[in-house]
């Protein structure tokens, strides 16, 4: 959620009008006397429009007016909060893709391993598995030019294989066992993205739906979801919102309608131009009763925070983990006809206590999001007593809990940051990408052996990193540059190996594999399934 820096201050004085009757056209009138710049005295709002066109004609080299027009937006809508935005018609779609809940594609989920496009799986019913495109599968080749060992990046790919349905993409694939390359045609279709990374049973009673992003799908993914646990005996249920940057709004608000009873306040908004909006609960929850708990940090912000802090004061559930992120300013977008579009926060929104738990902006957008750090260096990530809040953001819960406001949800527990086993060496492999790289080829290479395990619960409770294994992926590391550190190994030699372990089940079952398995040395969850004993 970085943003860069802005350089030019220009008055809080335009209007969504003026936005529009820059991006539709200005017409351009000539100067008035030499050094001056005429503007009507009656429309103060003109000034921009002059600035534009003086520049236009009297700058001293050409200027690309689209890009100076576009710039001045973006300078001025930073000014006004760190959430209000300029999206240019080429990075639009690319932006609404993961709240859509679906892309045109050839449905694979792939790494880029040692300079090469590596099938980590083809998605079910998608374009590629039609064609037989298989996990493992290398793809050297697009539309007949060399897309291995040319320093190949995501969005390179993305670029390659993306495209409008029912257009064709022509790929060369490297199979293990294969000694010539195989040629595949596909046609592209529409993709779904899913926004529920994982749900499952974490013991006979409980179970866990983890929800990465409030998109228009994720309510009908999330229900599918809570009637799979259902039928396996779920009775309590652990929402795990870290890292969920937010959404839609109504579709948080969809969820939580799920654990409220009818009438209940979820969330409300309001704005100088938007009179309060309440949003309540209607009478179709279907876990209105059963233990809930929402885990957060501070990378849950928005949705996620309506989701938690609906839940929180209505005493309907426990809040674990770390103070979320503080986003609680609501955005419109509007598109305009050449397809760019502004998000343009409109209202704030409020908890059912009436806390705004929007955290401060008015140090500007550098400040803002460095605002994370500084909860690093103060020791807030260890300690919940690092926390400074005033009484003045204190709010009381219809059964006398205290809750606060002015900068995220605080949790009902805190749970401190887990450090334990952390070293410089396991920093490099995790972040260099060669625990992904070994983990892709051992799973390619032993792909039969571990399919033989037939089920992840069999292979989860089986399957074993040895020292053996990890002393060749040390090797492989080396081989890579990282250099060896035998007391930092030891230090994170558990940790490594269940990095290892979850990888190489991702390989073989996606997240449902991933998951459960890095999610045994995950202290919050750990204190989450405690806690609801």
């Amino acid at each position: 959620m970085n943003r860069p820096k802005f350089y030019v201050y220009l008055p809080i004085i335009f209007s969504l009008i003026l936005i529009l009757g820059i991006f539709i056209g200005t017409t351009f009138h000539p100067t008035g006397n030499l050094g001056t710049i005429s503007v009507d005295a009656n429309n103060k709002y003109n000034k921009i429009e002059e600035i534009l066109r003086y520049i236009q004609q009297e700058y001293v080299d050409t200027v690309n007016n689209k890009q100076l027009v576009e710039k001045t937006i973006v300078s001025m809508l930073q000014n006004l909060d760190p959430h209000s935005s300029y999206i240019s018609a080429d990075e639009l779609q690319a932006n609404n893709e993961p709240l859509k809940g679906n892309f045109e594609g050839i449905g694979i989920e792939f790494n880029i391993v040692e300079d090469t496009i590596c099938v980590i799986a083809a998605l079910p019913g998608g374009p590629a598995e039609a064609v037989g495109i298989q996990a493992g599968d290398k793809i050297v080749a697009v539309e007949g030019k060399k897309a291995a060992g040319i320093k190949i990046t995501n969005k390179d790919v993305l670029e390659k294989l993306k495209g409008k349905g029912h257009t064709k993409v022509k790929v060369s694939i490297m199979r293990r066992g294969k000694p010539q390359l195989l040629a595949f045609t596909i046609t592209r279709g529409t993709i779904p993205i899913f926004s529920i990374d994982a749900a499952y049973m974490v013991n006979p009673k409980t179970g866990y739906i983890k929800i990465s992003r409030f998109a228009a799908t994720t309510y009908d993914e999330y229900i599918k979801s809570f009637e799979k646990l259902k039928e396996l005996g779920m009775q309590q249920l652990i929402i795990d919102l870290r890292g969920n940057g937010g959404g839609y709004l109504n579709t948080a608000v969809d969820i939580a309608d799920e654990f409220l009873s009818d009438k209940k306040e979820i969330v409300y908004t309001q704005g100088k131009a938007r009179p309060k909006k309440a949003y309540k609960a209607t009478s179709k929850g279907d876990f209105e009763k059963g233990k809930l708990i929402i885990l957060i940090d501070d990378g849950s912000a928005s949705a996620s925070e309506i989701l938690a802090g609906a839940i929180q004061d209505n005493d309907r559930g426990m809040i674990v983990g770390r103070r979320s992120f503080g986003k609680g300013l609501v955005q419109e977008q509007s598109e305009f006809t050449d397809g760019s579009a502004i998000r343009l926060t409109i209202a704030r929104y409020y908890t059912p206590t009436g806390r705004c738990i929007q955290k401060p902006y008015t140090e500007g957008v550098e400040a803002y999001y460095n605002e994370e750090y500084k909860r690093y260096t103060s020791g807030e990530l260890e300690n919940a007593d690092s926390m400074k809040i005033a009484d003045s953001l204190k709010f009381k819960t219809p059964e006398g809990k205290i809750v606060y406001g002015g900068g995220g949800i605080t949790p009902d527990v805190f749970v401190p940051l887990d450090t334990a086993g952390r070293s410089r060496y396991l920093s490099e492999v995790i972040y260099s990408g060669i625990l992904n790289d070994f983990a892709f080829n051992y799973a390619d290479r032993e792909r039969k052996k571990l399919n033989a395990y037939n089920t992840f619960k069999n292979f989860n409770n089986s399957f074993l990193i040895t020292d053996e294994v990890l002393n060749e992926f040390t090797e492989y590391a080396q081989k890579n540059k990282i250099v060896p550190n035998a007391q930092q190994i030891k230090l994170s030699k558990e940790i490594i190996k269940i990095q290892l372990k979850a990888l190489i089940a991702r390989n073989i079952w996606s997240n449902e594999g991933y998951y459960p398995v890095i999610q045994s040395r995950d202290n919050v969850l750990k204190k989450a399934i405690e806690l609801m004993k």
